[in-house]
């Protein structure tokens, strides 16, 4: 592995070598559209078999579906429902491959209540079900990622989750999956996809995909949204992995096959963590969907619901009555109910659903229940449909497909391979005491650092020592320290103040409006690190603003349209070219 770092500076690079990739002999083996956890995972498939592999993501890392999700993996409890032995003993496999070998400082366990409303029945098939879920995630060899199911009686209920309505539920069972924060992974992959040689090029958007005198898809036409530069790139396979966007993307090629997919929306709210007295996470069924109570450091996250998303795809907001469904029925549990005054922040994402059958002329290999490979045109491959769990497996899925019969001779090693920072993780909690010594850094912190960073903490501290300013916390989002913000730029690729307030740390949810009072110290960081003048600094917090000001007016919105019509009005600190389409990659 060489130099996993992701700057402004490996993005030229990146950039240089797309550009290069025309030159006879220079041509790359696969071109990856779209930087979500799919097209990060396809990056490193391909790369770590040896293939020389770019990346292009028209937005940061992880900016779409990826970034807005409910933050869990987990082994899909809900399709033992359905009888899908298989799709569930897979996620549970990925579940604690990631837990402990992958990604461990990344993916942290974390317990479930499922509450029981009868004493005999629903108790005997809800436990049976969890019994099973428990025995298929034991048919991994080695021991048990996390623990067995236990029963809880009322008062077994009430000491776990004390403000948890005493009508609401006659006991629960807590059974474990487990948490993440669902960007950091995306970043710590692409940055892993990297160190083997991936060259990753964000804001970088794809506006034609080009083909050959066979009418091969053989690369594509790409701008550089930072500098307004178009160039052509050549590949012999271009895999889409753009989620929503699935359709938009197959329609660069100027072909009507592929993959049909719809937009889902799901919200969350976030409240303080001291509003619910509680320890585990709850899981209920509700007439609509499941909804998550989830405890995230020191918040609670609760969500999600599933409605038709028909607006503008990049920016998906929240409304005012997806946020009253999400606290009615989160009061339905609740012992002491939670209001509109409570929620700290919000999140909207798309789930990129499958829709029956292909279009016409379209190869396609439907290798999942949840997800499907096919190929709209002869060097074009799409992926779509799956979850954030079992992202490797598709990418491993989309890379053999691209592959072909060359597949069998070159298999995917990733269930082999450490994202950045689990290698070592061990050695480095051992020696956390001489790593953060002189700094000042409690428990509290330095726990925080190993969870978002693993062996890395490392080069935090280095940051902190090089300059003793960089330990402290940042005056109003105390939870985070200032080397993080000069870390995020130096090693994971933040180009903007966006990137920052809403990727590379999640102030955007856990402080009060937006933790705008946060932007000022954080602005003036990256412009110390960038080298921002002060116009370029005004502007980026002024669009912060901006934004956070739409978003704010959206979430007062009675309906999807209406919402939609309110965030349009705030600018993107990149805009992306607009082809024709609603929104394209």
């Amino acid at each position: 592995m060489s130099d996993s770092t992701l700057t402004a500076e490996t993005r030229e690079r990146a950039l240089e070598r797309l550009a290069a990739s025309v030159k006879p002999g220079e041509e790359l083996d696969l071109l990856v559209i779209g930087g979500g956890v799919t097209g990060a995972g396809i990056a490193l498939d391909a790369a770590s078999r040896g293939l020389s592999t770019a990346v292009v993501e028209a937005q940061d890392w992880a900016a779409g579906t990826s970034s807005r999700s409910s933050k869990l993996v987990h082994g899909g409890l809900r399709y033992l429902q359905m009888l899908d032995f298989k799709l569930v003993l897979e996620a549970l496999k990925e579940r604690d491959l990631l837990l402990t070998a992958v990604a461990p400082h990344l993916v942290r366990p974390l317990p479930f209540l499922y509450p029981l409303r009868h004493r005999v029945w629903e108790r005997a098939f809800v436990g049976a079900g969890i019994l099973l879920y428990d025995l298929l995630a034991s048919i991994r060899r080695g021991r048990r990622a996390l623990p067995f199911h236990r029963h809880l009686s009322r008062r077994g209920l009430a000491a776990a989750f004390p403000d948890f309505a005493k009508q609401a539920a006659v006991g629960a069972i807590e059974y474990w999956d487990a948490n993440v924060d669902d960007a950091r992974f995306v970043m710590t992959l692409m940055r892993t996809a990297v160190g083997f040689g991936v060259h990753a090029a964000s804001r970088t958007q794809v506006v034609e995909l080009t083909k050959n005198a066979e009418g091969a898809v053989d690369g594509a036409v790409l701008e550089n949204l930072e500098t307004g530069t178009r160039f052509a790139a050549k590949a012999r396979v271009v895999i889409s992995s753009t989620g929503v966007w699935t359709e938009e993307s197959q329609a660069l090629a100027d072909d009507n096959g592929g993959l049909r997919v719809l937009a889902s929306k799901g919200i969350h709210i976030v409240v303080p963590r001291d509003r619910i007295k509680g320890t585990p996470g709850l899981i209920l069924q509700t007439a609509k969907s499941v909804l998550f109570v989830i405890p995230w450091s020191r918040y609670w996250v609760i969500g999600t619901t599933d409605t038709p998303w028909h607006q503008e795809l990049m920016n998906p907001v929240a409304t005012a009555a997806d946020i009253d469904y999400v606290i009615a029925e989160a009061n339905k549990v609740l012992a002491h109910p939670i209001g509109s005054k409570d929620i700290i922040g919000t999140w909207a994402g798309l789930r990129p659903l499958l829709q029956p059958g292909t279009k016409e002329g379209t190869q396609s290999a439907k290798v999942s229940r949840e997800h499907t490979v096919a190929s709209p045109v002869p060097g074009l491959v799409a992926i779509a449909g799956g979850k954030f769990t079992t992202y490797r497996v598709m990418a491993r899925d989309a890379v053999d497909f691209a592959l072909s019969a060359e597949a069998a001779k070159n298999p995917s090693v990733t269930g082999g391979i450490p994202l950045v920072g689990a290698a070592g993780l061990a050695a480095a909690r051992h020696e956390l005491a001489s790593i953060v010594d002189g700094l000042g850094w409690d428990s509290v912190v330095t726990d925080h650092l190993l969870h978002r960073y693993g062996a890395n903490i490392r080069d935090i501290a280095q940051i902190a020592r090089d300059d003793p300013a960089m330990a402290a916390p940042l005056e109003h989002a105390s939870a985070y320290r200032r080397a993080e913000i000069v870390y995020a730029m130096t090693h994971e690729g933040a180009l903007h103040l966006d990137d920052l307030m809403m990727r590379r740390t999640r102030m955007v949810y856990e402080y009060p409006n937006e933790a705008m009072d946060a932007l000022p110290e954080v602005a003036a960081i990256a412009r110390a690190t960038l080298g921002w003048s002060a116009e370029r600094t005004a502007h980026e917090v002024a669009v912060y603003r901006e934004r956070a000001a739409a978003d704010a007016a959206a979430a007062r919105q009675p309906d999807d349209e209406s919402a939609a019509e309110a965030r349009e009005k705030a600018p993107d600190i990149v805009p992306m070219i607009d082809l024709g389409t609603s929104s394209t990659p």
